[in-house]
């Protein structure tokens, strides 16, 4: 049996299956991923996990139960971190509360390397241009270890 319909049920995160896209000529692309979603405080994530296996992806499930339940002070730290990464001197609280408000967290990433990564978007479309969003990638700790923009 192909793992490519594979799936996999999580206590927390809920269930996860293997990611795939349909394309043009109706073939079906089956990727080393598994996605899901999560409620987390009334709002709705995705999810991300490196691997192509159920035995792949079962351990780097603890580490992204960990970040998921930091969520609600997390995105908050997140947000700051893109505000400060890409200010000039040091942001006034207004910067950082408007940031917080207009950066919205949509999917959290598991690699398979165990790093995390939260993928926002800007839902006001006057911080990043259109097909770019900021990404806060944590250390094994949960802490901001860096701040991109990816497209």
């Amino acid at each position: 049996m192909s793992d490519a319909t594979s799936s996999l049920e999580d206590p927390d995160l809920g269930p996860l299956h293997r990611a795939t896209s349909e394309l043009d000529d109706g073939s079906v692309l089956t990727h080393d991923w598994f996605v899901g979603s999560v409620e987390v405080d009334g709002s709705t994530y995705e999810l991300m996990v490196e691997g192509a296996s159920p035995d792949e992806v079962a351990p780097l499930l603890p580490r992204l139960r960990t970040v998921v339940a930091a969520l609600p002070g997390l995105r908050r730290v997140a947000s700051d971190a893109v505000v400060t990464t890409f200010s000039t001197g040091d942001p006034a609280p207004a910067e950082l509360d408007e940031a917080a408000d207009d950066l919205e967290l949509e999917t959290v990433e598991a690699g398979a390397d165990g790093t995390v990564v939260l993928h926002f978007t800007d839902s006001c479309g006057e911080h990043f241009p259109e097909g770019y969003w900021p990404a806060v990638h944590l250390d094994a700790e949960g802490a901001v270890a860096a701040v991109t923009v990816e497209s």
